[in-house]
Protein backbone atom coordinates (compact mmCIF):
# COMPACT_ATOMS: atom_id res chain seq x y z
CA UNK A 1 0.00 0.00 0.00
CA UNK A 2 1.51 3.58 -0.94
CA UNK A 3 2.48 5.13 2.05
CA UNK A 4 2.12 9.35 2.09
CA UNK A 5 4.79 11.29 2.98
CA UNK A 6 5.20 13.41 5.79
CA UNK A 7 5.82 16.83 4.87
CA UNK A 8 6.84 18.51 1.29
CA UNK A 9 9.27 21.47 1.01
CA UNK A 10 8.02 24.10 -1.99
CA UNK A 11 10.45 26.36 -2.91
CA UNK A 12 11.75 27.08 -7.07
CA UNK A 13 14.75 28.32 -5.30
CA UNK A 14 16.90 25.83 -3.56
CA UNK A 15 20.62 24.86 -2.91
CA UNK A 16 23.26 25.19 -3.98
CA UNK A 17 22.50 27.77 -6.72
CA UNK A 18 20.61 29.78 -3.61
CA UNK A 19 22.83 29.57 -0.67
CA UNK A 20 20.89 31.27 2.33
CA UNK A 21 17.38 30.00 1.93
CA UNK A 22 18.27 27.24 -0.21
CA UNK A 23 20.99 25.96 1.83
CA UNK A 24 18.70 26.30 4.64
CA UNK A 25 15.83 24.69 3.53
CA UNK A 26 17.58 21.94 2.47
CA UNK A 27 19.06 21.85 6.10
CA UNK A 28 15.40 21.75 7.77
CA UNK A 29 14.32 18.97 4.77
CA UNK A 30 17.58 16.81 6.49
CA UNK A 31 16.78 17.73 9.79
CA UNK A 32 12.93 16.37 9.38
CA UNK A 33 14.22 13.87 7.20
CA UNK A 34 15.35 11.97 10.25
CA UNK A 35 12.50 10.96 11.60
CA UNK A 36 10.07 11.35 8.62
CA UNK A 37 9.64 11.09 5.16
CA UNK A 38 10.24 14.16 3.34
CA UNK A 39 10.03 15.63 -0.22
CA UNK A 40 11.39 18.62 -1.78
CA UNK A 41 9.91 19.94 -4.93
CA UNK A 42 12.34 22.47 -6.25
CA UNK A 43 13.81 23.95 -10.05
CA UNK A 44 17.43 22.95 -10.83
CA UNK A 45 19.27 24.28 -13.46
CA UNK A 46 20.98 21.02 -13.87
CA UNK A 47 21.29 17.69 -12.47
CA UNK A 48 20.06 18.06 -8.79
CA UNK A 49 20.34 14.58 -7.83
CA UNK A 50 24.18 14.20 -9.08
CA UNK A 51 25.12 17.49 -7.55
CA UNK A 52 23.35 16.13 -3.65
CA UNK A 53 25.23 12.93 -4.76
CA UNK A 54 28.75 14.87 -5.04
CA UNK A 55 28.24 16.94 -1.76
CA UNK A 56 27.03 14.07 0.02
CA UNK A 57 23.51 15.93 0.83
CA UNK A 58 20.27 15.18 1.39
CA UNK A 59 20.08 11.32 2.86
CA UNK A 60 16.66 10.09 3.07
CA UNK A 61 14.83 13.01 1.24
CA UNK A 62 13.40 12.56 -2.28
CA UNK A 63 13.87 15.34 -4.66
CA UNK A 64 11.45 16.25 -7.47
CA UNK A 65 12.95 19.05 -9.64
CA UNK A 66 11.87 20.51 -13.10
CA UNK A 67 14.37 22.38 -15.26
CA UNK A 68 14.74 25.96 -14.06
CA UNK A 69 14.54 27.93 -17.35
CA UNK A 70 14.31 32.00 -15.67
CA UNK A 71 15.76 33.67 -13.04
CA UNK A 72 15.63 37.39 -11.19
CA UNK A 73 17.61 39.19 -14.85
CA UNK A 74 14.95 37.30 -17.19
CA UNK A 75 12.13 39.27 -19.15
CA UNK A 76 8.99 39.27 -16.95
CA UNK A 77 7.00 38.09 -19.47
CA UNK A 78 9.26 34.25 -19.30
CA UNK A 79 9.16 34.40 -15.42
CA UNK A 80 5.68 34.29 -15.47
CA UNK A 81 5.72 31.28 -18.01
CA UNK A 82 8.05 29.74 -15.79
CA UNK A 83 6.24 30.07 -12.94
CA UNK A 84 3.43 28.27 -14.51
CA UNK A 85 5.59 25.23 -15.75
CA UNK A 86 6.61 25.14 -12.11
CA UNK A 87 2.96 25.00 -10.89
CA UNK A 88 1.66 22.64 -12.99
CA UNK A 89 5.11 20.82 -12.39
CA UNK A 90 4.11 20.91 -8.23
CA UNK A 91 0.76 19.17 -8.66
CA UNK A 92 2.20 16.33 -10.03
CA UNK A 93 4.58 16.28 -7.66
CA UNK A 94 2.05 16.59 -4.75
CA UNK A 95 0.25 14.20 -6.34
CA UNK A 96 2.47 11.33 -6.29
CA UNK A 97 3.64 11.86 -2.83
CA UNK A 98 0.73 12.53 -1.23
CA UNK A 99 1.92 14.56 1.69
CA UNK A 100 0.29 14.98 4.74
CA UNK A 101 1.80 18.32 5.49
CA UNK A 102 3.03 20.90 2.51
CA UNK A 103 5.33 24.36 3.76
CA UNK A 104 5.24 26.20 0.40
CA UNK A 105 6.49 30.06 0.07
CA UNK A 106 6.26 33.33 -2.02
CA UNK A 107 8.61 31.77 -4.79
CA UNK A 108 7.26 31.72 -7.00
CA UNK A 109 3.80 33.75 -5.50
CA UNK A 110 0.08 33.44 -6.00
CA UNK A 111 0.02 30.52 -8.57
CA UNK A 112 2.18 28.01 -6.29
CA UNK A 113 0.67 28.40 -3.02
CA UNK A 114 -3.02 28.41 -4.67
CA UNK A 115 -2.16 24.63 -6.37
CA UNK A 116 -1.02 23.49 -2.86
CA UNK A 117 -4.21 24.64 -1.68
CA UNK A 118 -6.34 22.63 -3.80
CA UNK A 119 -4.17 19.59 -3.40
CA UNK A 120 -4.81 20.19 0.26
CA UNK A 121 -8.81 19.95 0.21
CA UNK A 122 -8.97 17.33 -2.08
CA UNK A 123 -6.19 15.14 0.13
CA UNK A 124 -6.93 16.78 3.38
CA UNK A 125 -3.50 17.54 4.17
CA UNK A 126 -2.61 21.07 5.95
CA UNK A 127 0.15 23.69 4.64
CA UNK A 128 2.22 26.28 5.85
CA UNK A 129 2.15 29.03 3.56
CA UNK A 130 5.52 31.28 3.95
CA UNK A 131 4.77 34.60 2.41
CA UNK A 132 8.42 36.49 2.14
CA UNK A 133 6.55 39.34 -0.27
CA UNK A 134 3.14 39.88 -0.88
CA UNK A 135 1.46 39.71 -4.04
CA UNK A 136 0.12 40.66 -6.36
CA UNK A 137 0.51 43.86 -4.84
CA UNK A 138 4.21 43.50 -5.58
CA UNK A 139 4.18 42.90 -9.04
CA UNK A 140 1.34 45.22 -9.49
CA UNK A 141 4.43 48.08 -8.37
CA UNK A 142 6.40 47.01 -11.07
CA UNK A 143 4.31 46.42 -14.02
CA UNK A 144 0.45 47.84 -13.28
CA UNK A 145 -1.84 44.58 -13.87
CA UNK A 146 -5.14 44.21 -15.34
CA UNK A 147 -7.68 45.55 -12.27
CA UNK A 148 -9.57 42.21 -13.08
CA UNK A 149 -6.94 40.16 -13.52
CA UNK A 150 -5.44 41.96 -10.23
CA UNK A 151 -8.78 41.12 -8.19
CA UNK A 152 -8.56 37.51 -9.01
CA UNK A 153 -5.37 37.40 -7.99
CA UNK A 154 -6.17 38.85 -4.65
CA UNK A 155 -8.63 36.88 -4.07
CA UNK A 156 -7.09 33.69 -4.73
CA UNK A 157 -4.39 34.40 -2.60
CA UNK A 158 -6.78 36.60 0.51
CA UNK A 159 -8.28 31.98 0.08
CA UNK A 160 -4.76 30.50 0.38
CA UNK A 161 -4.05 32.77 3.23
CA UNK A 162 -7.34 32.23 5.38
CA UNK A 163 -6.86 28.19 4.66
CA UNK A 164 -3.55 27.70 6.03
CA UNK A 165 -2.78 26.25 8.78
CA UNK A 166 -0.29 29.28 10.06
CA UNK A 167 1.32 32.07 7.97
CA UNK A 168 4.96 33.15 8.32
CA UNK A 169 6.43 36.76 7.35
CA UNK A 170 8.52 38.92 7.63
CA UNK A 171 7.32 42.11 9.60
CA UNK A 172 4.20 43.73 11.34
CA UNK A 173 3.46 45.78 8.48
CA UNK A 174 3.10 42.82 6.21
CA UNK A 175 1.60 41.15 8.55
CA UNK A 176 -1.03 43.84 8.99
CA UNK A 177 -1.84 43.68 5.55
CA UNK A 178 -1.93 39.81 5.37
CA UNK A 179 -4.66 40.69 8.16
CA UNK A 180 -6.74 43.68 6.82
CA UNK A 181 -6.46 41.56 3.20
CA UNK A 182 -7.92 38.31 3.80
CA UNK A 183 -9.44 38.43 7.03
CA UNK A 184 -7.43 35.18 8.10
CA UNK A 185 -7.84 33.74 11.21
CA UNK A 186 -4.83 31.64 11.39
CA UNK A 187 -1.74 32.08 13.34
CA UNK A 188 1.01 34.33 11.87
CA UNK A 189 4.39 34.27 12.82
CA UNK A 190 7.10 36.68 12.13
CA UNK A 191 10.33 35.05 11.08
CA UNK A 192 13.70 36.98 9.51
CA UNK A 193 15.50 36.12 6.85
CA UNK A 194 18.59 34.27 7.72
CA UNK A 195 21.83 35.58 7.05
CA UNK A 196 25.65 33.63 6.75
CA UNK A 197 26.94 34.63 10.09
CA UNK A 198 31.20 34.06 9.60
CA UNK A 199 33.40 34.05 12.22
CA UNK A 200 35.17 37.42 13.31
CA UNK A 201 37.36 37.89 15.84
CA UNK A 202 37.96 41.31 17.48
CA UNK A 203 37.15 44.68 15.80
CA UNK A 204 36.63 44.70 11.94
CA UNK A 205 38.92 47.43 10.09
CA UNK A 206 36.40 48.89 7.42
CA UNK A 207 37.40 51.13 4.18
CA UNK A 208 35.53 54.36 3.53
CA UNK A 209 33.31 53.85 0.90
CA UNK A 210 29.74 51.96 -0.10
CA UNK A 211 28.63 48.02 -0.92
CA UNK A 212 25.35 47.10 -2.49
CA UNK A 213 25.10 43.67 -2.50
CA UNK A 214 21.65 41.61 -3.48
CA UNK A 215 19.53 41.58 -6.22
CA UNK A 216 19.65 44.41 -8.54
CA UNK A 217 15.61 44.11 -9.55
CA UNK A 218 12.77 46.25 -10.52
CA UNK A 219 12.20 47.56 -6.83
CA UNK A 220 15.74 48.80 -5.68
CA UNK A 221 15.65 51.88 -7.59
CA UNK A 222 18.70 51.15 -9.53
CA UNK A 223 17.90 53.88 -11.67
CA UNK A 224 17.99 56.72 -8.79
CA UNK A 225 21.50 54.88 -7.61
CA UNK A 226 23.26 55.09 -10.47
CA UNK A 227 22.20 58.24 -11.64
CA UNK A 228 23.21 59.70 -8.28
CA UNK A 229 26.48 58.08 -8.59
CA UNK A 230 27.41 59.60 -11.73
CA UNK A 231 26.40 62.95 -10.93
CA UNK A 232 28.40 62.64 -7.44
CA UNK A 233 31.36 61.55 -9.57
CA UNK A 234 30.94 64.12 -11.99
CA UNK A 235 30.95 66.95 -9.55
CA UNK A 236 34.12 65.68 -7.91
CA UNK A 237 33.10 62.75 -6.08
CA UNK A 238 35.93 60.22 -4.56
CA UNK A 239 34.30 57.72 -2.48
CA UNK A 240 34.29 53.97 -3.86
CA UNK A 241 31.20 52.10 -4.48
CA UNK A 242 31.16 48.38 -4.77
CA UNK A 243 28.31 46.17 -6.43
CA UNK A 244 27.71 42.55 -6.29
CA UNK A 245 24.90 40.49 -7.06
CA UNK A 246 22.34 39.82 -9.92
CA UNK A 247 19.46 41.07 -11.52
CA UNK A 248 17.81 43.24 -14.54
CA UNK A 249 19.85 46.06 -13.81
CA UNK A 250 23.20 44.20 -13.72
CA UNK A 251 24.62 45.52 -17.05
CA UNK A 252 23.95 48.69 -16.29
CA UNK A 253 25.97 48.79 -13.35
CA UNK A 254 28.69 47.16 -15.17
CA UNK A 255 28.35 49.92 -17.89
CA UNK A 256 28.64 52.51 -14.94
CA UNK A 257 31.93 50.32 -13.59
CA UNK A 258 33.08 50.68 -17.26
CA UNK A 259 33.25 54.60 -17.02
CA UNK A 260 34.49 55.06 -13.71
CA UNK A 261 37.07 53.71 -12.07
CA UNK A 262 35.75 54.33 -8.70
CA UNK A 263 32.19 52.04 -9.32
CA UNK A 264 33.51 48.45 -9.33
CA UNK A 265 30.92 45.51 -10.21
CA UNK A 266 31.68 41.73 -9.03
CA UNK A 267 28.70 40.19 -10.20
CA UNK A 268 26.96 36.90 -8.35
CA UNK A 269 29.50 36.12 -5.64
CA UNK A 270 29.12 32.97 -3.12
CA UNK A 271 27.75 33.32 -0.36
CA UNK A 272 30.17 33.30 1.65
CA UNK A 273 32.32 36.41 -0.71
CA UNK A 274 29.21 38.36 -0.64
CA UNK A 275 29.27 38.82 3.17
CA UNK A 276 32.96 39.12 3.68
CA UNK A 277 32.75 42.13 1.02
CA UNK A 278 30.18 43.75 3.40
CA UNK A 279 32.71 43.59 5.94
CA UNK A 280 35.04 45.56 4.37
CA UNK A 281 33.27 48.96 3.97
CA UNK A 282 31.95 51.39 6.06
CA UNK A 283 28.38 51.74 4.67
CA UNK A 284 25.83 49.28 2.43
CA UNK A 285 23.58 50.93 0.26
CA UNK A 286 19.80 50.04 0.59
CA UNK A 287 17.68 51.54 -1.97
CA UNK A 288 13.85 50.48 -2.04
CA UNK A 289 10.53 51.80 -3.72
CA UNK A 290 8.40 53.15 -0.88
CA UNK A 291 5.35 51.16 -1.96
CA UNK A 292 6.89 47.72 -1.76
CA UNK A 293 8.03 48.79 1.95
CA UNK A 294 4.04 47.40 2.45
CA UNK A 295 4.40 44.25 0.81
CA UNK A 296 8.04 43.04 1.46
CA UNK A 297 10.96 43.30 3.45
CA UNK A 298 14.95 43.60 1.67
CA UNK A 299 16.14 40.40 2.04
CA UNK A 300 20.02 41.81 2.73
CA UNK A 301 18.76 43.63 5.79
CA UNK A 302 19.72 40.50 7.50
CA UNK A 303 23.19 40.13 6.23
CA UNK A 304 23.89 44.07 6.81
CA UNK A 305 23.33 43.57 10.25
CA UNK A 306 25.12 40.84 11.26
CA UNK A 307 28.42 42.22 9.25
CA UNK A 308 27.43 45.42 11.49
CA UNK A 309 27.90 47.75 8.47
CA UNK A 310 26.31 51.13 8.59
CA UNK A 311 23.55 51.61 6.28
CA UNK A 312 22.81 54.35 4.35
CA UNK A 313 18.57 53.65 2.98
CA UNK A 314 16.95 55.60 0.66
CA UNK A 315 13.72 55.50 0.48
CA UNK A 316 10.76 57.82 1.90
CA UNK A 317 11.27 58.56 5.33
CA UNK A 318 7.31 57.59 6.22
CA UNK A 319 7.95 53.70 4.96
CA UNK A 320 9.02 50.70 7.98
CA UNK A 321 12.38 50.61 6.45
CA UNK A 322 13.26 53.73 6.74
CA UNK A 323 12.06 53.50 10.50
CA UNK A 324 13.74 50.34 11.17
CA UNK A 325 17.11 51.86 9.69
CA UNK A 326 17.03 55.23 11.92
CA UNK A 327 14.53 53.70 14.54
CA UNK A 328 17.41 51.34 15.31
CA UNK A 329 20.09 53.22 14.52
CA UNK A 330 21.91 50.84 12.21
CA UNK A 331 22.60 53.89 9.90
CA UNK A 332 20.49 56.81 8.32
CA UNK A 333 17.79 57.12 5.98
CA UNK A 334 17.65 59.54 2.90
CA UNK A 335 14.66 60.63 0.63
CA UNK A 336 14.51 59.10 -2.74
CA UNK A 337 15.49 62.49 -4.87
CA UNK A 338 18.96 62.86 -6.90
CA UNK A 339 20.21 65.76 -5.03
CA UNK A 340 19.34 64.38 -1.47
CA UNK A 341 21.16 61.30 -1.97
CA UNK A 342 23.99 63.28 -3.66
CA UNK A 343 24.40 65.45 -0.88
CA UNK A 344 24.63 62.73 1.41
CA UNK A 345 27.47 61.14 -0.32
CA UNK A 346 29.40 63.85 0.01
CA UNK A 347 28.54 64.09 3.54
CA UNK A 348 30.01 60.45 3.86
CA UNK A 349 33.07 61.73 1.74
CA UNK A 350 33.61 64.62 4.43
CA UNK A 351 32.98 62.70 7.31
CA UNK A 352 30.07 65.40 8.46
CA UNK A 353 28.22 61.95 8.80
CA UNK A 354 29.88 59.46 10.80
CA UNK A 355 29.37 55.60 10.43
CA UNK A 356 27.20 54.51 13.33
CA UNK A 357 28.37 51.97 15.80
CA UNK A 358 26.14 49.23 17.29
CA UNK A 359 26.42 46.11 19.28
CA UNK A 360 24.95 43.69 16.22
CA UNK A 361 26.12 40.39 18.50
CA UNK A 362 22.52 40.20 19.90
CA UNK A 363 21.18 39.35 16.72
CA UNK A 364 23.67 36.85 15.00
CA UNK A 365 22.88 34.12 16.32
CA UNK A 366 18.90 35.12 15.61
CA UNK A 367 19.57 35.44 12.26
CA UNK A 368 21.62 32.69 11.67
CA UNK A 369 20.80 29.67 9.56
CA UNK A 370 20.30 27.22 12.21
CA UNK A 371 17.82 29.03 14.36
CA UNK A 372 15.94 29.51 10.84
CA UNK A 373 15.78 26.28 10.40
CA UNK A 374 14.96 25.19 14.10
CA UNK A 375 11.97 27.87 13.84
CA UNK A 376 10.60 26.80 10.71
CA UNK A 377 10.15 23.36 12.03
CA UNK A 378 8.83 24.04 15.43
CA UNK A 379 6.18 26.08 13.43
CA UNK A 380 5.32 23.07 10.99
CA UNK A 381 5.15 20.66 13.67
CA UNK A 382 2.88 22.87 15.08
CA UNK A 383 4.49 22.82 18.16
CA UNK A 384 2.81 25.97 20.28
CA UNK A 385 6.25 26.49 22.39
CA UNK A 386 7.84 27.86 19.37
CA UNK A 387 10.87 30.11 19.50
CA UNK A 388 9.64 32.26 17.24
CA UNK A 389 11.89 35.75 17.44
CA UNK A 390 11.78 38.65 15.57
CA UNK A 391 14.51 40.88 17.03
CA UNK A 392 15.51 43.49 13.52
CA UNK A 393 12.53 44.06 12.11
CA UNK A 394 10.05 46.06 14.52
Amino acid sequence: MFKRYDLAIVNRSFWPKNQIIGEALLQMAELNAQSRRVSVITQASGNLNDELNDAQRGKGILFRACRARSDSATHLVLRIVDAIVFMVWTFWALLLDRPKKVYVSTDPPVLVPFIVFIYAKLFKAKYIYHLQDIHPESANIVIPLNPFLYRILRGIDSMVMRHAESLITLSDAMKQVIIERSNTQSPIYLVDNPALVPETGGDVKRSPGLVFCGNAGRLQRIPLLLESIKTYYEKGGRLPFVFAGGGLYSKDIQALANEYDGVSYLGILPANEAQALNFQYEWALLPIEDDVTKYAFPSKTSSYIVSGTSILSICSKQTSVAKWVEGHKYGINVEPDLEGVVKVFFAIESHSIQPVQFDNQHVKSALSIEFFIQTLSEIILNNQNSRVSNLNLN
